[in-house]
């Protein structure tokens, strides 16, 4: 299957309420930004930048051989990063740009190539990620993100809600006790490709009502005619780091001598 051209952009923002200076933890002796470079790199992305606030981390990236962009700091969202990215480097409407997050260092090269080709493929304005629920306690979880698909493979909508709701076999086997055979429950991956003719235009559109309420971003492109379309894989990309918990369990892992350096 051919692949498209297409360019990674890693957001690196430094300040991080849990974990402050996050792109900079030491993974193995390399920094955490450093190491979803390297993955991104395997891609076989044609550019990977790292978009960051901070100069310590535009000069770790460097001392890799990582190119770095200073962005600015009063970014509301991670895709207003990317925006200001395609921007900076003048890129044409119909390049594809995957959003990388600079929080997951053992993201698999395979899965940033299979989002770019959804969006080559598909036609659409976004592409992203999903895998199917088989754990009840997920999909009752508000912290899981569900979405919803069209019959041609787009997001209709995503939520923080159980959706969709099994109605008579919840009321027959009793709350969350199990979820149906065959339910096309799918918990939403974060990880996106744009075309970079709807980064340009993003700044500009309003917040929908329903972003304000579930707290999704994507909830915005849905409301103003944009469509997503969603790339399904088998189960859950590996693990990236949100919490000091997270961050002690990866450096154990990359103290390991199995992980490369």
């Amino acid at each position: 299957m051919i692949t498209p051209a297409f360019k990674v952009v890693i957001p690196a923002r430094f300040a991080s309420s849990r974990l402050p200076g996050k792109p900079l933890l030491d993974l193995g002796g390399k920094p955490m930004v450093v190491r979803v470079a390297e993955r991104a790199h395997l891609s076989g992305a044609e550019e990977i930048w790292v978009a960051t606030d901070h100069a310590e981390v535009r000069a770790a990236c460097e001392a890799h051989e990582f190119a770095a962009l200073m962005t600015r700091s009063d970014h509301a969202t991670g895709t207003d990063r990317l925006a200001e990215v395609v921007a900076q480097r003048g890129w044409s409407n119909d390049t594809i740009v995957v959003n990388v997050q600079g929080d997951e260092p053992l993201i698999e090269p395979e899965i940033i190539v299979h989002t770019a080709r959804q969006l080559a493929v598909s036609g659409a304005d976004i592409a992203t990620v999903a895998h199917p629920i088989a754990d009840p306690a997920d999909f009752f979880n508000p912290n899981v993100v569900k979405v919803v698909l069209r019959a041609d493979g787009d997001a209709a909508y995503f939520s923080r809600a159980p959706i969709p709701y099994a109605r008579d076999h919840f009321a027959r086997e009793g709350g969350g006790a199990s979820l149906p055979a065959d339910f096309p429950a799918y918990r939403h991956v974060g990880l996106y490709a744009y075309r970079a003719s709807f980064l340009k235009a993003y700044a500009g559109l309003s917040v929908a009502p329903t972003e304000s309420f579930e707290a999704l971003e994507q909830l915005r492109a849905l409301w103003h005619g944009y469509r997503i379309s969603v790339a399904l894989v088998d189960a859950a990309p590996a693990p990236g780091v949100d919490t000091p918990e997270d961050a002690e369990r990866m450096r154990k892992l990359f103290d390991r001598a199995e992980i490369s350096r």
